[in-house]
């Protein structure tokens, strides 16, 4: 069952191998296949020339760093050993160095200083956005947090459902309308809700609309209007949820998202599914937004607060 995969088996009293394995070895086995692809050059007593620059850059690019980025690492690799030999076993700490330098400091969510926290769930639809929520649901859920979920999405009666189940694993209210009905009046429902039971987070699942697609953008807006209309400083974070899979394409999804609901962060999912794993540096070399999670896995633990240092010593080590 899906929920299994995700939150795993109930707990014994004697934890198994799986239960002790920590955030980073998790992260480090979900980049594996970035990893594979990315060492595949080092190590093996070659000069540094222009053969092997060219052998870099190319795998730079497949491995999703963007050819932008690619090409200036290879540049200033090339500047910075021009006068001395340089072999590839010294490859691996330049790039660390260089890729660190590009990344911003972890970024955490966002509280409300003074009552509810609003945090709007954004995405085109396969990305694991409805997965994300719940997964999310789950972590502050065991650490104390209350917490309501709006099934925003009201174009497909099979998100809703999904999300319903979610809450009812979990332990927490969700507000949902008709099929069909108006997303806006689901969310001030959901809104007042929260109010009633003084939650300490209420999270907002949208349509997984495409961003192409102008009149359920428009819906979208129009969810950002009444959260603005009725908490005041709401929505606290509006999370894009992101499939890494679809390289570059990310990029445009989100810029056109920014549009009509300014977006705080980025959920950078299915990362351990791909040997793509260098699209975080140009979605923040182009957006400069945070990535707040990424997904390395389907267990719960696997979607982890995005660590920049351990991000780049899973890459390569």
């Amino acid at each position: 069952m899906i929920f299994d995969r995700l939150f795993g088996k109930p707990k014994s009293d004697k934890p198994d191998e799986e239960e002790k394995v920590g955030a980073f070895e998790r992260l480090r086995r979900g980049l594996g296949k970035t990893r594979d692809a990315l060492t595949s050059l080092f190590g093996m007593g070659r000069k540094l020339d222009d053969d092997l620059l060219e052998e870099v850059e190319t795998l730079l690019i497949e491995s999703d760093f963007g050819p932008g980025l690619s090409m200036d690492l290879c540049d200033e690799l090339r500047n910075a050993y021009k006068d001395r030999d340089f072999d590839s076993e010294e490859i691996v700490p330049f790039l660390k160095s260089k890729l660190r330098e590009k990344l911003m400091d972890g970024s955490s969510i966002r509280w409300s200083e003074d009552g509810i926290t609003v945090i709007v769930v954004a995405g085109v639809n396969g990305v694991g956005k409805t997965t994300s929520i719940a997964k999310l649901a789950h972590q502050w859920r065991s650490e104390g947090k209350s917490i309501v979920l709006a099934a925003g999405d009201t174009f497909r009666a099979a998100a809703a459902d999904q999300l319903g189940i979610w809450s009812e694993r979990l332990g927490v209210d969700m507000v949902r309308g008709k099929e069909g009905a108006d997303p806006a009046s689901v969310v001030f429902d959901a809104v007042e809700t929260a109010k009633e039971k003084n939650a300490d987070i209420l999270m907002i699942d949208t349509a997984g609309r495409l961003h192409t697609e102008k009149p359920l953008m428009d819906q979208l807006g129009k969810i950002g209007r009444v959260i603005e209309r009725n908490m005041e400083g709401a929505p606290h974070e509006v999370l894009q949820v992101l499939d890494a899979t679809t390289g570059q394409n990310a990029i445009q999804q989100v810029r056109a998202f920014n549009e009509v609901m300014p977006v705080t962060g980025l959920v950078l999912t299915k990362l351990d599914g791909t040997a793509r794993g260098g699209v975080v540096f140009p979605i923040l070399e182009e957006l400069g937004l945070p990535v707040k999670y990424i997904g390395v896995g389907e267990a719960v633990e696997d979607l982890q607060t995005f660590n920049p240092d351990q991000f780049v010593d899973a890459l390569f080590d």
